[in-house]
């Protein structure tokens, strides 16, 4: 079959695209074509992958993402496809991938009412009705069931077209037979002491994931704890109102600020533990990602996949409604416990091993290709 695949951006260190690349290679993999649709790419192209940027420009994110609809619908026209999977919500889908969360539901819930009279939430309202709606037939992969029961209240989705996927933790993330040696070679790179604690916090979109949060909680540690435990930020977006942020707390070389890369696993393996105070996150890929490597997690219960760690009993998971002081006093009790950290790691190691983590781009595949997989 021919298959085409559309995405408004993408870049390598993505949760959203990294499930993208992983999905369209098992289809490519068994035997299919893959075309792409996207507005932005960034990286290689794999072999064999159609990739095709649509020369689409305008001053405002919600036109721009109206006009690629329209050039993607005319160019398929021209060259039909046997299946059309979004990972961002737009009319004409077959298959639609569920990263992001319920829009209609924050519109209504988090935002003045003055907002639904504006254009951008009639075009991101339209756009999630196209895929949503009773009237379509477009068929839904689900990460998470947190959303599930917010897009049947708004949409009233026919159940049957929702389909629960696993997570799907790249093997790669998992601790390696060596990872003792990988964690003292990444420390001794840092330049972080053997008596240093090292908190990590990863992922794109710096105010979602909290980080504001997690300065602050670094800076609330008591002072002979504080002198020695360091963060270090991952992904890719604008570090300079954190920057501002931790120089105005007194914590400024305690924080380092690096952009996305592919060596994450190693950040895992040489860290004390996983930071990610999120303001709201529809799955939370990393916080699996950490768990595989056997790296404590802390994380605020608005996550989706928050639930693994409780699970997994390999960290602590904050309870809403957020409380800075809550946070902060976690964060102080789980450094200042170096044996409940070594239990969280066995506990998360054998975890991984029983559960299944990894199988989201087989399960994916199948429901995309359904009786050709």
């Amino acid at each position: 079959m021919q298959l085409a695949f559309v995405l408004y951006k993408y870049f390598p260190f993505g949760g959203l695209q990294r499930d993208f690349m992983r999905i369209a290679q098992v289809c490519q993999a068994r035997g299919h074509a893959i075309r792409v649709y996207t507005m932005i790419w960034e990286g290689e192209v794999p072999p064999g992958f159609e990739v095709i940027v649509a020369p689409v420009k305008a001053l405002s994110n919600h036109k721009r993402n109206e006009r690629f609809t329209a050039w993607v619908q005319a160019d398929l026209a021209k060259r039909p496809v046997d299946r059309l999977v979004g990972f961002n919500k737009m009319p004409g889908l077959d298959v639609y991938y569920a990263a992001d969360p319920c829009f209609e539901d924050k519109a209504q819930t988090l935002r003045n009412p003055l907002y639904r009279h504006f254009s951008r939430y009639r075009h991101f309202a339209e756009y999630e009705r196209a895929v949503f709606s009773p009237a379509v037939g477009t068929d839904i992969l689900m990460i998470s069931d947190v959303q599930l029961p917010l897009f049947t209240k708004h949409y009233r989705t026919p159940l049957d077209r929702f389909h629960m996927l696993p997570p799907g933790i790249s093997p790669d993330r998992r601790a390696p037979a060596n990872a003792a040696e990988v964690r003292a070679a990444f420390r001794q790179e840092f330049k972080v002491a053997d008596d240093e604690l090292l908190l990590v916090q990863i992922g794109s979109g710096f105010i979602t994931k909290g980080l504001d949060r997690s300065i602050r909680a670094l800076a609330a540690l008591p002072a002979d704890m504080r002198s020695r435990t360091r963060l270090m930020v991952v992904g890719q977006d604008d570090a300079g109102s954190f920057q501002r942020l931790a120089r105005s707390l007194g914590v400024a070389e305690r924080v380092q600020f690096l952009k996305g890369r592919s060596d994450v696993p190693r950040f895992l393996l040489g860290a004390d533990l996983l930071i990610h105070p999120a303001y709201n996150e529809n799955t939370g890929t990393v916080l699996l990602e950490a768990l595989v490597a056997g790296l404590p997690v802390l994380v605020t219960d608005v996550c989706g996949y928050a639930h693994y760690i409780e699970e997994a009993d390999c960290g602590l998971v904050v309870p809403s409604p957020f409380t800075q002081t809550t946070l902060n006093k976690m964060l102080a009790d789980m450094l200042n416990n170096p044996q409940l950290r070594q239990d969280w790691k066995t506990n998360a190691l054998r975890f991984a091993d029983q559960a299944d983590l990894y199988s989201l781009p087989e399960r994916a595949a199948d429901v995309i290709l359904g009786a050709a997989a």
